[in-house]
């Protein structure tokens, strides 16, 4: 584990490497403690470089075993190796020449899951974003590409699977009691790409005939007995495939795409070439064991590692400072993806809850950092919700500017243009300017600039001239290493709702540029005239969350429900009730922080039942609308000075006040939204699924007794009933003898099963109160809790820190302190997993002062120890920042 202080990367610094890569050929001998690499790696010097410059590889933990300069031993005075790097001096000028470089590495004990390692019998690779170094010594940066040969040796009964990135070149048998398999990737690709499977795996094949005629063959690998489980992720892949093609006209470009599963994996999964390498739970699913969301993710995460194929993989980012450029990109493929399958007004409200929960806490803390970062110590720790769900929103914004079928000529442009090559965002954008005609060089700054824009809006009607003035004005709040900020390019959607419910077209607009619905805000401050306005109207902004912004507009509850009632943008309806839940919200948080008894205002109470009970509304978007902001969201809208507790409180109170308003709807709708037929993931299913069991909540609270929730827990036939019912228990009544049994029987049920193991963990430790550590430190005792595996450990410590604010926010600071502990622990064997569990203090200065000086003390005793450099890049932002 690397624990130096880690150097400071700069963009500015970037330079091309002083050797090009021109092949490399691996060659793997598999042990589970000395596995030995050959690697024959083919160099020349790059034309213009200093002729005494050396070639310098990285490397991670090494020990050099062995090393030749064109198949010949090289004196020892010609290199320098050490653990982290492979200086080689004395290299031809010009002509190319050949390194074999030769190391044992040890893949069973690599708890760091980084590089080659062995888990559960399984040989596994993680090489993104620098753990190819981890196996041997390399370049080990994005744009260093190469076409790889790769041949892997091992024993034949314990490793009967062999696998690699590319096409099979073929095996067979290599001496007593070994084989070997041979595989070849003719598509340069940098080594972060890099994949190799070895073990005993059960297989599901299907095939694809892409759109130029090719079959290619599709492969799933799953534990034995497992297959079963895997067929929907088969399915999604092949929608994935067929998708790619109609929308971005992009064709698959290998003879065979394979999937492995494997149980410990320090990511959601990984889009090596040709072999995608996933955490289990992302592959596996049937009605038994996984939820409707389940399904939904593994749709998602299936489609955005085949996506990677062309953005990420074909062209791949010239350094991790262009990490938005596949990761962001990619997620609004597979965001636009699932929208298409689904249900696209319910896709992006549950896109914009998981920004906002997430994303904003990050642009508003110690940890902000702009979509294309200019500097990093660590970058694992740059995987972050700023780079892939507000990168998402950039390239979303860059398709509102342009529109449909201009954004497409720029993707089609950088698809052939870029082909192959390690690309920035600058060529990115280049192409949607090229393809348009358009200046996109304001709008830029959203790569460049942290932080979330605040956008102030008032409104003044003239009935007299029937025209429309807002005065509009943008800022960006100070963030780390960035306290003045230019103004933003900023595409807000709007609509003028008229009293009757029809949308009013302005005979002209002034002020600023507005093409369609949206509105060009590139000023600090606009004022903007609509004419030919025949009524006040009620203003709808940011449309379908056109731009990832806060909007601060002082709008009247009546023209909230007037939009609640009419809106065309499904989202924005949606986005109008929770205007009028949240002051109700924010009062009764107040109230109970003042020990005032919580007076409840629940008028918005009547348009959130009505659309609850609009049989012309999808199911899922009523199920959306009936699902509160979340705690996390009412600390963010006070802005400060938080008490987790006197949130929870007031948030219960008005959960009952609405559970009592609408007992006989939600009584209703319990019994409406039956299932339909046996159990299919599908969204109009999973939408009645939704709204049954939001309804089922809100019975629960207004008749304050655990029976209706025992009731369906007995009766549920499919996992997403059954862990909707477990879960009402466990946080409505933890001590109920009900919940007791309930616990207990599920965990018999499933004791067998990790995966849905890990749901009984999650649902324990979001319980929410005082009790919650008490029972995570018990549960961490519990037989079915492996502190080696990540999702574990995700499941129990993960859903404590992020998802319990009243548990882990205890006002005597002893969740704070479990977690410094906890760090400390994990850091010793993962520090990935650790540093990302370490994010969940990122807003501890939004806590009242009590509260968060023990955070604070918590994070200096994290400080004060030896650290690897992921955790100490984390705990040193989060308390300077």
């Amino acid at each position: 584990m690397r624990t130096d202080t880690g150097r400071i990367i700069h963009l500015a610094d970037y330079r091309p490497t002083d050797f090009v890569l021109e092949r490399v050929d691996l060659t793997f001998e598999l042990d589970p403690e000395a596995t030995k690499v050959e690697a024959r790696l083919i160099f020349h010097r790059r034309d213009g470089v200093d002729p005494a410059a050396p070639l310098v590889l990285d490397g991670d933990e090494l020990t050099l075993s062995g090393l030749l300069f064109d198949q010949m031993e090289m004196a020892p005075e010609r290199y320098t190796a050490t653990p982290d790097a492979l200086v080689v001096r004395d290299l031809p000028e010009t002509s190319p020449f050949e390194l074999t470089i030769t190391t044992i590495i040890n893949p069973q004990a690599n708890s760091q899951l980084m590089g080659l390692y062995r888990s559960s019998g399984i040989y596994c690779t993680q090489c993104e974003a620098e753990g190819f170094r981890r196996i041997t010594y390399f370049p080990d940066r994005p744009d260093v590409l190469a076409p790889y040969t790769i041949t892997i040796i091992a024993d034949k009964a314990a490793n009967p699977l062999l696998l690699s990135n590319g096409n099979y070149l073929g095996g067979g048998n290599f001496d007593e009691g070994r084989h070997f398999a041979a595989w070849f990737d003719p598509h340069p690709k940098p080594a972060y790409l890099f994949a190799l499977v070895a073990g005993d795996l059960g297989v599901v094949e299907d095939k694809f005939t892409t759109m130029s005629g090719r079959e290619v063959a599709l492969k799933i690998y799953v534990e034995h007995g497992k297959e079963s489980r895997a067929a929907y992720a088969m399915d999604a892949l092949k929608r994935s495939m067929k998708w790619d093609e109609e929308v971005f006209g992009r064709e698959y470009d290998l003879d065979i795409f394979m999937i492995v599963a494997v149980s410990d994996f320090n990511m959601g999964a990984m889009e090596n070439k040709g072999l995608n390498v996933f955490n289990d739970k992302y592959v596996l699913a049937d009605p038994e064991t996984a939820t409707d969301a389940d399904y939904a993710n593994i749709e998602a995460i299936i489609a955005h590692e085949y996506f990677h194929n062309w953005t990420g993989n074909r062209i791949t980012c010239r350094d991790w400072f262009q990490l938005c450029l596949k990761e962001g990109l990619t997620v609004f493929r597979d965001h636009e993806f699932s929208a298409d399958q689904r249900s696209r007004p319910v896709k992006r409200i549950a896109e914009v809850r998981h920004l906002r929960s997430e994303q904003f806490p990050e642009d508003a803390g110690p940890l902000a950092h702009p979509v294309r970062p200019d500097k990093y110590r660590e970058i694992n720790n740059f995987y972050t919700t700023t780079v892939y769900e507000k990168g998402s929103e950039v390239t979303r914004m860059i398709a509102t500017i342009l529109g449909r079928d201009r954004f497409k000529k720029g993707m089609d442009l950088y698809f052939e243009r870029h082909d192959g090559e390690a690309a920035t965002v600058e060529d990115f954008v280049r192409c949607f300017e090229d393809a348009s005609g358009r200046d996109l060089g304001q709008f830029s700054l959203w790569y460049n600039q942290a932080g979330t824009p605040h956008v102030t809006v008032t409104a003044d009607y003239d009935a007299a001239a029937k025209t429309l003035t807002l005065e509009i004005g943008q800022t960006v709040p100070p963030t780390p290493g960035q306290a003045h900020k230019k103004p933003m390019h900023i595409p807000l959607d709007l609509a003028l709702v008229l009293e009757d419910g029809t949308i009013a077209v302005p005979a002209s607009v002034d002020g600023a540029e507005m093409t369609g619905s949206v509105l060009h805000l590139k000023e600090a401050r606009h004022t903007v005239t609509f004419t030919g306005i025949p009524s006040r109207p009620a203003l709808s902004l940011n449309r379908s969350f056109s731009a990832p912004i806060v909007v601060r507009y002082d709008q009247k509850p009546a023209d909230l429900a007037l939009i609640a009632r009419h809106e065309t943008d499904l989202f924005s309806r949606w986005q109008a009730i929770t205007d009028l839940a949240l002051p109700a919200l924010k009062d009764a948080a107040l109230a109970a922080r003042k020990g005032e008894a919580i007076q409840i205002d629940v008028t918005f109470a009547d348009a959130l039942l009505a659309v609850a009970a609009d049989p012309a509304l999808e199911p899922a978007f009523r199920a959306q609308a009936l699902a509160l902001p979340s705690e996390a969201d009412i600390a963010r809208e006070l802005g400060g000075d938080n008490d987790p507790d006197a949130i929870h409180a007031g948030r219960e109170a008005v959960l009952t006040a609405i559970a009592r308003a609408g007992a006989d709807a939600f009584r209703t709708l319990c019994d409406t939204m039956t299932a339909e037929g046996a159990y299919s993931p599908d969204a109009a299913s999973a939408g009645r699924r939704a709204l049954r069991n939001a309804a089922l909540l809100y019975r629960t609270i207004a008749e304050d007794t655990p029976a209706l929730a025992a009731e369906a827990f007995a009766k549920a036939d499919n996992m997403t009933d059954l862990a909707q019912a477990l879960t009402v228990l466990a946080h409505r009544f933890p001590e109920a003898p009900e919940t007791h049994a309930a616990l207990s029987a599920f965990e018999a049920r499933f004791a067998e099963n990790a995966l849905v193991i890990d749901k009984w963990f999650q649902i324990q430790a979001t319980i929410p109160g005082e009790g919650a550590l008490a029972r995570v430190m018990r549960l961490k005792e519990n037989r079915h809790f492996n502190e080696n595996n990540p999702n574990r450990v995700r499941s129990l410590v993960g859903a404590f820190v992020f998802s319990n604010p009243t548990g882990f926010n205890r006002a005597d600071g002893a969740g704070y302190r479990f977690l410094a502990e906890e760090i400390l622990r994990i850091d010793a064997k993962n520090p990935q997993l650790a540093a990302r569990l370490l994010t969940s203090m990122r807003s501890w200065r939004q806590l009242e002062p009590g509260r968060a000086e023990l955070a604070r003390a918590a994070l200096v005793r994290v400080e004060r120890e030896v650290l690897s450099n992921d955790v100490r890049d984390i705990v040193d932002r989060t308390l300077k920042g």
